[in-house]
């Protein structure tokens, strides 16, 4: 079987991060060769945070859970495709229910929908 490849980015490959019944992508993380195994043997999404320089599982501050539901790797095998059930009612550390909730309008990014849970209340502050 073909290895994903790790080498191109330090040891890191782009996981992009996919609602699996809408389509719509969530978020964009990291990860490394244990946090792609631990993925596999838990069924919860793990990353690699670069800023933190340790492995992470989403939903382990927040209980915002993304349970793996499919994986796609690209041609090259250096990315893959998550495609997940989010149990919570968002993933973005922001309120949102994806990270990709800002829009590009007459030059100016602008937000496009409104928060679906308070961050304050979840992660503290």
């Amino acid at each position: 079987m073909q290895e994903l490849d790790f080498k191109k980015l330090d040891g890191l490959i782009p996981a992009v991060v996919q609602d699996h019944v809408t389509g719509r992508v969530l978020m964009v993380g990291f990860m490394n060769d244990v946090a792609f195994q631990k993925t596999l043997e838990t069924g919860l999404v793990t990353f690699y945070s670069r800023s933190r320089n340790k492995l992470w599982t989403k939903g382990e501050s927040s209980g915002h859970t993304l349970v793996v539901k499919e994986l796609s790797t690209d041609c090259d095998y250096d990315t893959v495709l998550v495609k997940v059930e989010a149990r919570g009612p968002g993933v973005c550390h922001e309120g949102y229910q994806s990270c990709f909730f800002r829009r590009l309008e007459d030059g100016d990014w602008k937000e496009s929908e409104k928060k679906t849970f308070d961050p304050k209340a979840v992660y503290g502050g």
